[in-house]
């Protein structure tokens, strides 16, 4: 995900930190410590505990700055519960077979990303489920935590400190784990809807239907927001609408181009350039050609790539002095011609281009662009 910084690996699974974690981090830590004492009295009556009335209690929780270290401790066990969520999801989706590329935490919570494919509802079911039993144990295990601490503590400012921090995280949790099982796509619990569905009929139908739920949610969820004036739901509703669409057709493209390779789509022969051509001259290629970009061959050796968007990246004035080598993408992603059409489109969406050379050896042998691959999924579905 683009904005990441990689922080380290568990389990040989790549963990980054997007720039947004940065600012919900000191976010939650002010709204939590603002309102401590209203938050504190809460979180005690959730657990049927008189917290506030001895304000021995509440001695350490109130003290200076302790109310927004509080908060800093809780935005952070928080976020360290939603990272176990997602591991969960990740290994058992890793012991069914699927690659898992990292997990990214945001300012919404976490992502796992991985290479799911086709997904077979056998897999989902489990993989989907692991994540909020997860966040149910640590809800569980630190609301005995804090009820305890509170119980057996015989110092009441350090038992109400023990109690506030693991009676919240135990009920965050808790919280995270009903949210997220409601059943709107692609949340888990749209998935375990979607997994449940798919047994009883085609994927793309449960798909669909899993993903209505999503956006009817998403919508319940942005007029609740609105009427509340709660940004945060307000956000999780577009994010829940906009997850729900591209799921679902991105879907739809896995099963269209199910046992399509590049060579099915690709064109050949492939009109190329070379880098000393002058830039003035691949526009006017572009114009009689009606291509948007070439490949750039040194050679007969593929050295880069040369765009519409390269041309567009160096001011006017400056073309007439430059040649296609100075502008070209250098070093482009290629793919061979038994390699998954979807493998291509998949690449195109994450890095943004429109087009990628097709080698065999070190020999172009063609190129696929997204107009190709739309072609192709129209004639599968006539």
């Amino acid at each position: 995900m683009e904005g990441s910084l990689q922080i380290g690996t568990i389990f040989d699974i790549p963990v980054r930190l997007h720039w947004t974690f940065l600012l919900v981090i000191p976010l939650f830590a002010w709204i939590i410590g603002s309102q401590i004492e209203i938050t504190a009295g809460l979180i005690a009556g959730a657990y049927g505990i008189d917290l506030v009335s001895d304000p021995s209690y509440m001695a350490y929780i109130t003290m200076g700055y302790m109310p927004y270290i509080l908060g800093t401790v809780v935005a952070l066990g928080l976020f360290l519960g939603v990272f176990v969520h997602e591991l969960a999801h990740s290994l058992v989706a890793r012991a069914k077979g699927i690659k898992i590329r990292s997990i990214t935490l945001l300012i919404l919570g976490g992502v796992a990303s991985m290479d799911e494919g086709i997904p077979d509802p056998r897999v989902e079911l489990p993989m989907a489920l692991a994540g909020p039993l997860t966040s149910l144990a640590i809800g569980i295990v630190c609301s005995v935590i804090g009820v305890v601490g509170i119980a057996f503590i015989t110092d009441p400012p350090l038992a109400g400190l023990v109690f506030f921090v693991f009676g919240y995280l135990g009920l965050l949790n808790i919280i995270l784990f009903v949210f997220n099982l409601l059943p709107a796509f692609p949340m888990d619990g749209g998935r375990v809807l979607r997994a449940w569905l798919a047994t009883r009929m085609p994927l793309n139908r449960a798909t669909k239907i899993a993903a209505d739920f999503g956006k009817a949610f998403a919508v319940f969820f942005g007029i609740v927001g609105f009427f509340l004036f709660n940004p945060i739901l307000i956000i999780i509703a577009f994010f829940i609408y906009i997850g729900a669409n591209s799921e679902s057709t991105m879907l739809r493209y896995n099963i269209l181009l199910q046992d399509v390779t590049v060579a099915d789509a690709m064109s050949a022969p492939v009109v190329t350039v070379p880098p000393d051509l002058p830039v003035q001259d691949a526009i006017e290629m572009m114009y009689s050609t009606h291509h948007l970009g070439f490949p750039v061959m040194e050679h007969n050796r593929l050295v880069g790539m040369v765009t519409l968007s390269d041309v567009h990246s160096v001011p006017e004035p400056d073309r007439e002095a430059l040649r296609v080598g100075d502008i070209m993408t250098k070093g482009p992603i290629t793919l061979q011609p038994r390699s998954p059409l979807i493998e291509a489109l998949q690449i195109m969406s994450a890095k943004n281009i429109g087009r990628v050379p097709i080698v065999e050896g070190e020999e172009l042998v063609g190129i696929v662009t997204r107009t190709d691959i739309l072609r192709v999924m129209e004639l599968k579905e006539v």
